[in-house]
């Protein structure tokens, strides 16, 4: 799966989700999204919502998938 497909699906699932996918070898990913969806959430609940978006195709077309998922504020203060 190209990362550019990845990033369409978790942007679908997760409304005024911003995410960017990258993959070097198109098995392997890793996801930064960011998301009002997460607003109190748990890290462990957070990556729940990013592996719905993408459904089966979790462990066939996407072997593994590293996430970084923050809120809209979690990810300016990092960006600052």
């Amino acid at each position: 799966m190209k990362p550019e497909e990845i990033q369409q699906l978790i942007e679908k699932h997760l409304p005024d989700c911003t995410a960017t996918v990258a993959s070097d070898d198109q098995t392997h990913y890793e996801a930064t999204v960011v998301s009002n969806a997460f607003a109190g959430k748990r890290p462990l609940q957070r990556h729940q919502l990013v592996y719905a978006a993408l459904g089966e195709r979790m462990g066939r077309e996407i072997h593994a998938l590293s996430i970084a998922a923050f809120t809209p504020e979690e990810w300016q203060a990092r960006s600052a």
